[in-house]
């Protein structure tokens, strides 16, 4: 082969390589999940990550846990707006911690622009099945009748001052009009371990934890706490079929900093939206009781709007206040 054939051989290879390379910015893309490995943010993360990567490129995934998820959302907000550092947005993070903490790193409304909501987790009522068969509670009105004839009387358990689980024990209370002690323990896995071993009556639990003993007979469910009814527990009903207007999800979405150009945030959208709606990926995602919730951004934005206000004055009636 001379040399102008060698020449020409090598540029029509190097065409081909560009086609076939993902439509990215040809920078590594980066994924900030604020808390640690293992969990069920993390392993969505992974799975969508793995996803994309005909369309993005590499997508690999940071895991950097503490202060309640505030240290690796603060690292999403001060990065670059080029679209190669997205991060995990949570319940916790972008709706809960604004009113819990006294001092923020970042502002949740305005510091990042919303790419997709990613996922919806139910949350479920869950008692001590020894208790309830001894005080005879069989269903949620049940549960409300005897917490008001007996007040004081029932106590439950959560994950912690302003955690998600302490929080919907508030909103239930209120909405029922029963108290009940409040029992925080350090973490949603010493506040099950408590529940299971009846030092507490009851716990607004994740499904994805609480179903393996739901379905062992441990844990009797009284109610999810979603709008609609979860396909995992059919014939057990919405708290708001008693209560309107109860609702708690456990949900997180991926955002980028505010300033990510409108090119790019879309161009994310698509590939991650695509990724959400593949049937391996929510097959993948009902082993961990998730519901996928692929959204437009301006979709996932009013969402967050929406749940920073609801739990605005959640919070402030708890009187959870973390320094």
């Amino acid at each position: 082969m001379n040399r102008n054939c060698f020449l020409l051989a090598l540029l029509a290879l190097c065409c081909t390589l560009a086609l076939a390379q993902p439509a990215s910015s040809g920078k590594l893309i980066r994924i900030i999940v604020p808390y640690g490995p293992g969990g069920p943010i993390d392993i969505t993360a992974r799975i969508l990550a793995e996803r994309v990567k005909g369309s993005l490129g590499t997508v690999i995934i940071e895991n950097k846990p503490g202060g309640g998820g505030n240290i690796g959302v603060d690292l999403v907000a001060k990065s670059a707006p080029d679209g190669t550092t997205l991060g995990i947005a949570a319940v916790a993070t972008h709706a809960i911690n604004p009113w819990l903490y006294r001092k923020m790193p970042f502002n949740a409304a305005t510091d990042f622009a919303p790419v997709t909501q990613m996922v919806r987790v139910p949350n479920v009522l869950v008692l001590n099945a020894e208790t309830a068969r001894r005080l005879r509670i069989n269903t949620l009105a049940d549960l409300i009748a005897y917490a008001r004839a007996n007040p004081g009387k029932l106590n439950y358990g959560s994950g912690g001052n302003g955690s998600a689980g302490h929080l919907a024990g508030e909103m239930f209370k209120a909405k029922a009009g029963i108290f009940a002690v409040h029992i925080p323990y350090n973490g949603a896995s010493p506040a099950q371990l408590a529940l299971l071993s009846a030092q507490v009556d009851f716990n607004f639990d994740n499904l994805a934890a609480a179903s393996a003993n739901i379905k062992s007979g441990k844990l009797k469910a009284l109610a999810v706490t979603t709008a609609k009814r979860s396909a995992v527990l059919p014939d057990v009903p919405c708290v708001n079929e008693a209560l309107p207007g109860f609702e708690v999800d456990t949900w997180w979405g991926l955002v980028v900093p505010a300033a990510t150009p409108k090119e790019i945030l879309n161009r994310l959208n698509q590939a991650f939206v695509a990724a959400l709606n593949a049937p391996e990926t929510q097959a993948r995602f009902a082993n961990l009781m998730a519901e996928p919730v692929a959204s437009t951004p301006e979709q996932f934005g009013a969402f967050m709007k929406s749940e920073l206000a609801k739990y605005e004055k959640v919070v402030k009636a708890s009187g959870a206040q973390v320094d």
